[in-house]
């Protein structure tokens, strides 16, 4: 049985991964200033970074709509899939499952099962791969969707943020300490499990990093780990040094978030995809 896997660009599965799995991503929209972007698509991470402090006002992001999942499962179908899983963002978070859940109930011709993740980012991506690799060796829906949800029971994000500036600037998610924080110089963590995203607070970026450092020892073992950031490359890599004795033995990758969530966690956001070993 064919089944494709569809996501969305929030997932930040690097290219060669999509392409080689035949993952299709539906890009989510950045309006910065006078134009629309296609997350993933015309706009690049790097010129994205280079340019958030300095958009007036703040770029806002966008879910597409139901007509653009509709689009792309009957694209999916015609090119001969029997049945579509099609897998987003945190319904916490975005609205982008949503649109994909309105989609699935109005197309008939194959079989559209919509799963939120309960994630962002790579915890988002690790499933989505995963459910390709499935689908490849003809697993069955069901199937698929018994194994994603044991491994999201082990699936984690979890970051530091350097300031909560652009939370305040996006009025987006619900977690933002806003000015109590920045007054008392609170520096904000985001933790991310089974769709519930939390925030947690400390006073200075040293206790912050510790508090990620701890919850990277707390999940160990790992069967997959990246290191996520925006717009800090550098640090990022330094903090993979740092931690290489939780490596699995995979590579693990320093990996940019995408602009649609770094909109809203702003520069500076580093922090962990991972899933633990069961």
């Amino acid at each position: 049985m064919s089944i494709r896997i569809v996501t969305d660009s929030t997932c930040d599965l690097p290219l060669e991964t999509v392409q080689r799995l035949g993952i299709t991503v539906v890009p989510l929209h950045i309006h910065a200033g006078d134009h629309t972007y296609l997350d993933g698509v015309d706009l690049t991470r790097e010129e994205f970074y280079t340019r958030l402090p300095k958009y007036v006002p703040h770029p806002k992001t966008a879910a597409p709509g139901p007509e653009v999942f509709t689009r792309i499962y009957e694209r999916l179908a015609n090119e001969g899939a029997q049945a579509i899983l099609s897998i987003h963002i945190s319904e916490s978070l975005s609205g982008t499952i949503n649109s994909a859940r309105a989609a699935a109930e109005e197309f008939t011709r194959i079989p559209v099962t919509v799963l939120d993740s309960g994630q962002l980012s790579l915890g988002t991506g690790f499933l989505v791969e995963k459910a390709a690799q499935l689908a490849q060796v003809d697993k069955l829906t069901d199937q698929i969707l018994s194994a994603l949800q044991n491994t999201m029971k082990h699936t984690y994000v979890f970051a530091s943020l350097k300031t909560l500036e652009y939370l305040r600037r996006s009025g987006r998610m619900h977690f933002a300490l806003a000015n109590l924080g920045e007054i008392l110089q609170i520096k904000p963590l985001l933790h991310m499990h089974l769709g519930k995203p939390t925030a947690h607070r400390v006073r200075t970026q040293k206790r912050a990093t510790e508090q990620v450092l701890a919850w990277l020892n707390e999940y160990a073992p790992y069967e997959k780990l990246a290191v996520l950031h925006a717009g800090v490359t550098e640090e990022a890599q330094r903090l993979r040094e740092q931690v290489r004795s939780y490596f699995p033995d995979s590579a693990v990758p320093v990996v940019q978030i995408t602009p649609v969530l770094g909109a809203h966690l702003g520069i500076g956001a580093l922090g962990f995809a991972c899933i633990s070993k069961e």
